[in-house]
């Protein structure tokens, strides 16, 4: 059964890997594809290969192995980058609904506000919000003094699974 589960989901994470990888390889070919939708839509599928690697990794090795928990820092690495790319992802799509809107609303101001250095600002303004958003809940959680010997009975560092942990958490911290 391991071995079923384990290719099924190896080659789903490939799947998802070579066809985000094919997308970016397509817009970087193609001349008629350098606009910044396709700019966007590039680094959304470049966040994809990542927020899937920081997930799926753990758990096809968890699926060989016979270790099925995650550690404290493992934990914390995990839940840093998945809101990293997860925020990231909502910033790309936020800029390109943006894109879309003065596209639409501004068809004869595209050029002058959709230029390079203001879409290339956009991704760089989204690296940051997700980079400093991640930082913050991470260390935040670092803070909390209950959890800090704890392995979690998953492949995935969930709040739940933190909260159902047989370690005392004090009446003072309510999630």
């Amino acid at each position: 059964m391991q071995l079923l589960l384990f290719s099924l989901f190896l080659s789903m994470y490939l799947v998802t890997v070579l066809g985000n990888l094919l997308i970016t390889l397509a817009i970087r070919s193609d001349s008629h594809l350098h606009t910044p939708m396709y700019f966007f839509l590039s680094n959304l599928s470049f966040t994809d290969i990542c927020m899937s690697t920081s997930t799926i990794s753990k758990m096809l090795l968890n699926i060989q192995g016979q270790n099925q928990s995650i550690s404290y820092t493992g934990c914390l690495s995990q839940v840093f980058f998945l809101m990293a790319f997860l925020v990231l992802e909502n910033c790309l799509l936020t800029a390109m609904a943006y894109d879309r809107f003065v596209t639409i609303c501004h068809p004869l101001m595209y050029p002058i506000i959709m230029n390079l250095s203001f879409y290339v600002l956009l991704v760089l303004v989204s690296l940051f919000i997700s980079g400093v958003n991640s930082l913050l809940h991470t260390l935040m959680v670092l803070q909390l003094s209950f959890c800090t010997h704890l392995d979690i009975p998953d492949f995935f560092c969930e709040l739940s699974q933190v909260i159902k942990s047989p370690v005392l958490i004090p009446s003072s911290i309510i999630f």
